[in-house]
């Protein structure tokens, strides 16, 4: 199974964690005394131990350049739950937004099934690593205009799913004047933000809102997640953090539908303030990515198949555009049932990202 965008490497840590710390659970003997209040009917707002666990970590992960709000911290039901959140607090059905590809294919069942928006594709291209230019965002918005859709965002991946790369400055001060121009919000899920493992290092979004000036903040909003960088996914921890008063009322109230159980809160609340175990789980945690990263793409390379130079994630952006019969689709998905079917690995055709360059893959190493 190397089609899911799982880490399972740093699973020990946690398990050692929990077995120092038996209180931090209510199922204990050493934890039943917090069970009546953690079991009891608990605030929209989530605990409030759990919000300010959850922004401290954030600003950690970002080396402490930026500053959460925990009142800021509105709870949904895994990313999944966060993404829909945001979605339904900003658009109405028909509303378009425009999402740069190669992109996460859940977007597809996140942002439109319920919603009923649709997504317009940015156009990145091959040629220049993937990467999102002015060009390319105005070409996208014409296009929807066009088509007599009202645009009301950007929504990009950083890091990248399915790229494995991060976003430099000014490409994320770019993204901001353009939503600032043309007076539409910005969501940026950086879900993967703490499993970086080399050059260059990660830089949120709070950072460029917080340095530039004139800057609508407003329209900016983060979903975030403990899924991937705490190998956490069963736990379905989502997390917005929007600097809209608006959205923030809003999506509280709608955070009833898909809040995280207040035991689960509990536990992470105790982990993620063991400011020793953060810091020590973070660094592990990237070393072991790291090396596996490196393992990987070694053995690639010495079959003669190269990857997108990534440093962040747990996948690779597999380059088999050599071994297809033409440069089509069709020979892409030809290629993809010879995998499956006779190598017997898992992997997601770059189709499945909507890339338009057939014969990428990405493959999960984690």
């Amino acid at each position: 199974q190397m089609g899911l965008a799982e880490n399972q490497l740093s699973f020990d840590m946690i398990v050692d964690w929990i077995r120092k710390h038996p209180e931090a659970s209510i199922c204990t003997p050493e934890g039943l005394e917090r069970f009546k209040s953690i079991a009891n009917f608990q605030d929209y707002h989530g605990l409030p131990e759990f919000r300010n666990a959850i922004a401290n970590f954030m600003g950690k992960v970002r080396g402490g350049r930026v500053k959460f709000d925990p009142s800021r911290i509105v709870m949904g039901g895994g990313a999944t739950g966060a993404s829909e959140t945001v979605i339904f607090c900003l658009a109405d059905p028909g509303d378009a937004f425009l999402v740069p590809s190669p992109y996460y294919a859940g977007f597809d069942r996140d942002l439109k099934w319920r919603t009923r928006v649709q997504i317009i594709r940015v156009h990145c291209s091959g040629s220049n690593n993937f990467q999102v230019t002015k060009a390319a965002l105005e070409i996208a918005y014409k296009k929807a205009q066009e088509a007599n859709m009202k645009v009301k965002g950007v929504i990009i991946t950083n890091p990248s799913n399915p790229l494995g790369t991060t976003y430099d400055r000014d490409t994320l001060k770019t993204l901001v004047t353009f939503v600032n121009e043309h007076d539409i919000h910005l969501i940026c899920d950086e879900i993967y933000s703490a499993t970086v493992f080399k050059a260059p290092t990660f830089t949120s979004i709070a950072e460029i809102v917080e340095q530039m000036e004139h800057c609508k903040k407003e329209l900016i909003h983060i979903l975030y997640s403990l899924s991937k960088d705490m190998g956490l996914p069963g736990f379905r921890v989502g997390i917005i953090y929007s600097y809209n008063d608006v959205v923030v009322r809003r999506a509280r109230q709608m955070s009833s539908f898909g809040l995280v159980s207040s035991q689960t809160q509990h536990l992470l609340a105790a982990m993620l303030s063991d400011e020793d175990f953060v810091d020590k789980f973070l660094a592990e945690n990237s070393k072991r990515v790291a090396k596996r990263h490196a393992r990987f793409t070694k053995e690639l390379d010495k079959m003669g198949i190269t990857c997108l130079n990534s440093n962040a994630g747990v996948f690779v952006w597999m380059d088999l555009r050599r071994l297809l019969k033409d440069q089509t689709s069709k020979a892409e998905m030809e290629l993809w049932r010879v995998i499956i079917n006779e190598v017997k690995l898992n992997v997601s055709p770059g189709s499945s990202f909507h890339v338009t360059e057939p014969g990428w893959f990405r493959v999960c190493f984690a």
